[in-house]
């Protein structure tokens, strides 16, 4: 596993080194190297959990493949998807290394340029995304692959993956801004329907079913191993919910209490209005949207705990987690998803 990490890794700045065949002159190449300088920073560091579930997904069907170019498409992808995510998100930090438009406001500034640093730093990062999108879609056309009816069911996956990616990112910026529902089943309901379009679908499930799609896998292994893949990934996010508040920014990357500042209506945040007193409410509520002082992070950490909302959530994610592992007999063994459902059920970071 950790050689297939490393082969990933590797392959990730090779595609990146080798991404600009268009460009024959030295100028232009000085510019490209400053374009893609952030986006190396970014994609040095990352687990490559979503290369190692499409790793998994081959396994389980095909243990021979080792799918070193559909990996690295997937984590390419994810830098494009993170990219965007944190214009929109206005996050400072990525993995504990400034966020692409960050970086990109930073050389404007050391570079004097004219105009808006912010500005430019965020219209970069969105042409950054863009190019890393196709530069991945680029690097799964090389995908290894036991058949071309594999290929094609796998690529048809990996495309619907970055489209509905796209269109949970617009539900989790939509609910931002709108009114907060003080229904806790009806709020909890909105709150899910965000993870599994935005996040369970493209960090597990779909990696599964890429990987397991070039191994050759029939409709309805793929039907088992998304009974896998679904409730795990739903877990997945949930317990990243969970470090957005509670989370340390040595482990994490981003600070504590980001989820809050960001407005996030998440499963955690439901539960907590619905849990807390109508006071404890009201603040929170007031804090929502906020840069968090370490006195705010601390209420907050506290409010969830002493409600009960936070061990309401454990049990949501275990039950998401007994699920996956009831679903996990029906389909082959794969030592690679034993390993990672192991790491994802422990994470803190």
């Amino acid at each position: 596993m950790q050689d297939f990490r490393a082969a990933v890794s590797q392959r990730i700045i090779t595609a990146l080194d080798e991404s600009a065949p268009f460009i024959d002159d030295e100028r232009a190449l000085s510019i490209w190297k400053e374009f893609l300088r952030p986006v190396y920073s970014l994609a040095e560091a990352g687990k490559r959990t979503r290369a190692l579930l499409v790793a998994a997904g081959c396994e389980a069907y095909a243990p021979t493949l080792s799918p070193i170019h559909a990996g690295t498409a997937v984590e390419l992808y994810q830098l494009s998807a993170l990219a965007h995510d944190d214009i929109i998100d206005e996050s400072d930090t990525r993995r504990g290394v400034p966020a692409i438009h960050r970086s990109f406001s930073t050389s404007h500034r050391a570079m004097s340029m004219m105009g808006d640093s912010g500005s430019f730093g965020r219209k970069s990062a969105i042409l950054a995304g863009d190019f890393l999108l196709s530069l991945a879609a680029l690097e799964f056309e090389r995908a290894e692959h036991m058949s071309a009816d594999a290929f094609a069911t796998a690529r048809k996956l990996f495309h619907e993956m970055t489209a509905e990616t796209a269109y949970g990112q617009y539900l989790d910026f939509r609910a931002e801004l709108t009114a907060l529902n003080d229904d806790q089943a009806s709020a909890v309901s909105e709150a899910l329907l965000v993870v599994r379009h935005k996040s369970a679908r493209y960090s597990v499930e779909l990696p599964l079913l890429i990987g397991a799609a070039l191994a050759g896998a029939t409709d309805t292994d793929l039907t088992h191993l998304s009974r896998v893949g679904r409730p795990l990934g739903i877990a997945f996010q949930l317990r990243d919910d969970e470090l957005g508040i509670f989370g340390k920014l040595e482990d994490t990357g981003k600070p504590a209490g980001g989820d809050i500042t960001e407005g996030k209506r998440t499963v955690l945040l439901a539960l907590t209005r619905g849990m807390a007193d109508a006071d404890a409410v009201v603040n929170i509520d007031s804090l929502l949207g906020k840069e968090l002082s370490p006195t705010d992070v601390a209420y907050v950490q506290r409010v969830v705990t002493e409600c009960g909302a936070y061990d309401a959530h454990e049990e949501m994610i275990t039950r998401y987690e007994q699920e996956a592992l009831v679903a996990l007999t029906h389909i082959p063994s794969s030592p690679i998803l034993h390993s990672v459902m192991e790491a994802l059920a422990t994470r803190r970071s």
